[in-house]
């Protein structure tokens, strides 16, 4: 029986990793903004992650997995996006991230063993254009993860970094609305989606138990990392032609004198 702490998790992707866990036997802590009393959990709050680590050493004694899934969308032409913007999505996907990070490192240390598990993206490894807000948030979580999978190792804890592609969840939600044309795609893509949220849960706990850092939970995540590494000039094709393609909404925007 594993003890897990999971943020984010009152909907979407945190639900069914909790749903999946629970269902295994596990001891689950599921906290979100959107819950009430002492399961709120706010990420960019270190109050609150100092009152939640305290309630974890109470109720569990110690945490085997602390899984970092909280975040927002965000996408907009760079021109687009205010500073604001870039402020929240950051401080929410990266920030919350390294503050779930900073905050249990101590107990893992203590106790010799951990495993965090930080939910990144697709979009942290491939960078499609008009999404430069939301690459860079998932980006910077790849490479803390990166980063800490070695500083952590020689204690005992390891590391995995989960990079979905598109999957039906309410992410889109917590758009901001800069650039609503171009995040009407995202909101496509995230509806239209094949694969649900439990199904990319099912393959994230698999690898998770494997402890595999890399987690592409998902054949078209896998397929256009490949692509990227092995095939480039396909890649950057593709990612032009996506380009071209906004600039020519972009120049339908304009007003005609």
């Amino acid at each position: 029986m594993k003890r897990v702490l999971i943020t984010g998790g009152a909907s979407g992707l945190g639900a069914a990793l909790a749903a999946r866990f629970t269902a295994r036997g596990d001891r689950v802590l599921v906290t979100d903004v959107n819950l009430p009393g002492p399961d709120r959990l706010d990420i960019t709050s270190e109050a609150d992650w100092a009152a939640v680590l305290q309630r974890v050493r109470d109720e569990f004694g110690g945490l085997d997995i602390l899984v970092n899934n909280a975040g927002i969308a965000a996408g907009g032409r760079i021109d687009r996006l205010s500073a604001e913007h870039w402020q929240r999505v950051l401080t929410v996907n990266v920030l919350g991230a390294v503050n779930g990070c900073r905050t249990f490192t101590p107990l893992f240390k203590e106790q010799g063993s951990g495993h965090v598990v930080n939910v990144a993206s697709a979009a942290g490894l491939m960078h499609p254009p008009s999404m430069s807000s939301y690459n860079a948030s998932k980006a910077a979580v790849v490479a803390l993860s990166e980063s800490l999978r070695y500083e952590l190792g020689p204690w005992g804890v390891t590391v995995s970094v989960v990079c979905p592609s598109f999957f039906r969840t309410n992410l889109a939600q917590s758009l901001s609305g800069d650039d609503p044309q171009m995040e009407q795609g995202a909101v496509r893509l995230i509806n239209g989606a094949r694969r649900g949220a439990d199904e990319i849960a099912a393959r994230v706990l698999r690898d998770v138990d494997a402890g595999r850092f890399l987690i592409l939970p998902d054949p078209d995540g896998r397929t256009a990392y490949r692509v990227k590494r092995f095939a480039r000039f396909l890649y950057d094709r593709k990612m032009f032609a996506l380009g071209a393609k906004i600039r020519r909404e972009d120049r339908a925007e304009v007003p005609h004198e």
